[in-house]
């Protein structure tokens, strides 16, 4: 099968970017990259070191300075060279995530970041604006789902990780997140205009998987 080398996949929270990208890089034999991580590690920094969520400059530092990687074919996160991996989805960092990245400053410190990552092979890479502003000529796919069903999954994958939420809680989260980000000034979420918009409700990972190996790939010549 031949695909794209470049595989860019961006929704919502909970839409399903990270599972279903990380089942189709592990298809591929891609590199996996959640860019979702950079920003959460940004947030960590700054929530670990007691900068105001609306000092931007100092936001922007802190993101220039953190280093992030990859290990276990994206399973698990390095901040700093510190497994990172269950931190990233604590409640006080899903609270002020959305802030931290809408940041213009740590968005542009993290953008050099993400494309070094993509220039390291070939790559399946997720988030909000990998399309259309990390990487624009990349082969893109737009994953979508119902506000009760992103809700429904968060809810779940929250209690599988041992942080149960209720789902108000959890409900409430994704909307606010849903309204920060596409509502920021720069690099709102977005589906490119060429994306492949998937909705997912009712599919499992596997199932849309196939879709886009389906839409994007070819079959080698015999």
């Amino acid at each position: 099968m031949l695909c794209p080398p470049v595989i860019a996949i961006d929704g919502p929270a909970a839409s399903g970017k990270t599972s279903v990208g990380r089942a189709l890089a592990k298809r591929l034999g891609y590199l996996f990259v959640d860019t979702g991580v950079f920003y959460r590690a940004a947030t960590i920094a700054a929530l670990d070191s007691g900068t105001p969520l609306d000092d931007e400059p100092a936001l922007a530092r802190l993101a220039a300075a953190v280093s992030v990687a990859f290990a276990d074919g994206g399973a698990r996160a390095l901040l700093d060279g510190a497994d990172a991996t269950l931190r990233l989805r604590e409640p006080d960092v899903d609270a002020a995530v959305s802030p931290v990245s809408a940041v213009a400053g740590v968005r542009d410190a993290l953008l050099g970041k993400q494309r070094a990552l993509a220039e390291e092979g070939p790559v399946v890479m997720v988030g909000r604006d990998v399309g259309s502003v990390v990487l624009p000529r990349a082969a893109k796919v737009y994953l979508d789902a119902s506000p009760e069903e992103r809700a429904r999954r968060r809810f779940a994958e929250l209690a599988a990780a041992g942080a149960p939420r209720s789902r108000s809680a959890v409900r409430e989260n994704l909307d606010l997140r849903d309204a920060t980000d596409s509502q920021r000034e720069r690099a709102p979420l977005a589906a490119a205009p060429d994306a492949v918009r998937i909705a997912t409700d009712g599919l499992g990972v596997a199932e849309v998987v196939e879709r886009i190996l389906a839409t994007l790939c070819a079959e080698r010549p015999a």
